[in-house]
């Protein structure tokens, strides 16, 4: 299954957004996976600073508990400085229902 959405980045922090993805934790990137992620990839409007997200999520998969980890609440604490977030500090994910696709 394919996922995507839209946050929002707040302005002047695209350097910042990038080095902290270039230097993204182990710990962080084997949780995902060890939840059914893979092949995500985030892009940038770098006008608007709308960040889009697209990944794959595996059929058996438990990224429904990933807003209760750990190393995940200690993600989005780290990230919430730069961009747009909810009261309890998770990013503002707006979903995206697909529309086309071409295989």
């Amino acid at each position: 299954m394919r996922r995507a959405f839209v946050m929002r980045l707040n302005p002047g922090n695209e350097h910042e957004y990038r080095r902290r993805h270039d230097e993204i934790w182990p710990e962080l990137t084997g949780l995902l996976r060890q939840s059914g992620i893979s092949n995500y990839s985030i892009f940038l409007e770098a006008d608007s600073g709308k960040l889009f997200a697209v990944l794959e999520v595996a059929e058996s998969n438990t990224v429904d508990a990933l807003p209760d980890h750990p190393i995940m609440r200690r993600w989005w604490d780290y990230m919430k400085d730069i961009m747009e977030t909810n009261p309890d500090g998770s990013p503002v994910a707006i979903p995206l229902r697909e529309v086309f696709r071409l295989d």
